[in-house]
């Protein structure tokens, strides 16, 4: 049984909970005493539930934020609804995010376009949005899921990779930027992770990610989860800036 709660009293706004990592981030996070904006793309009546389920359960108020990450003007709605609560923002974890995969020259307009606004583009101005409400409140700690695929450079994930990769170095301006005001802000680098953007990868290439790694298994979701929970608590109050790979050792 846990005893000490590693969030206890603090406020999280964590993105793309209804599945995946970031259900698994909620979950973990509730546990651990947070407060939570649970931010989804559209209502969602399972998430709900499970929303009252860890509420009540851990003690902690866990509040749907329902937005379209590519709409800006949904995205300032869901900014002014958590400011309506008129609770500090603590911690920021930009999870949401689509994968692509296609060879560089088959890569389209369209694809690229889309990739890039959903996995850099939004959480970039996401995140202006709430860094201004940190920064009332002294400070605070943000979290960006990133991958492995924005550092390695693998073939057929040009654009994906490259989402990333953009991710990872606003990540590290960001934390130049602001660690001054009290603002840590740290990257997360998935290796291949059992969610259903598996369904986009062929059984031979899951295979042959899994015989590269030290560990010999696909990632969990809560390895990820953990590491933000790490990286989101004091336990990490001096890392920032900084990449965490969290791949069993990809080769």
């Amino acid at each position: 049984m846990m005893t000490t709660r590693l969030l206890e009293g603090k406020n999280a706004i964590i993105t793309g909970c209804a599945r995946g990592m970031g259900n698994k981030m909620l979950e973990i996070f509730a546990a651990n005493g947070a407060n939570i904006w649970a931010c989804a793309r559209a209502q969602n009546n399972l998430l709900e539930t499970q929303l009252r389920k860890l509420s009540e359960e851990h003690q902690v108020i866990i509040k749907p934020v329902y937005f379209d990450l590519t709409d800006y003007d949904q995205m300032k709605v869901a900014v002014k609804q958590i400011m309506s609560d008129k609770r500090p923002i603590n911690i920021l974890i930009n999870n949401a995010g689509i994968t692509y995969n296609a060879l560089f020259q088959m890569s389209t307009i369209e694809q690229i376009r889309n990739t890039l606004e959903v996995n850099f583009l939004a959480p970039y101005i996401f995140t202006q949005y709430i860094i201004k409400l940190m920064l009332r409140n002294g400070g605070g700690n943000i979290v960006n899921i990133a991958s492995t695929a924005g550092q390695d450079g693998n073939s057929g994930r040009s654009v994906y990779g490259a989402s990333k990769a953009a991710v990872i170095c606003a990540t590290a301006a960001l934390s130049e930027e602001l660690g001054n005001k009290g603002i840590r802000a740290n990257c997360i680098a998935p290796g291949i992770t059992r969610t259903d953007m598996l369904n986009s990868m062929t059984e031979e290439v899951i295979q042959e990610t899994i015989n590269n790694t030290d560990i010999k298994r696909l990632g969990k979701t809560d390895d990820i989860a953990n590491a933000a929970l790490f990286l989101a608590s004091d336990l990490s109050s001096y890392i920032t800036g900084q990449v965490l790979r969290v791949d069993g050792c990809l080769q």
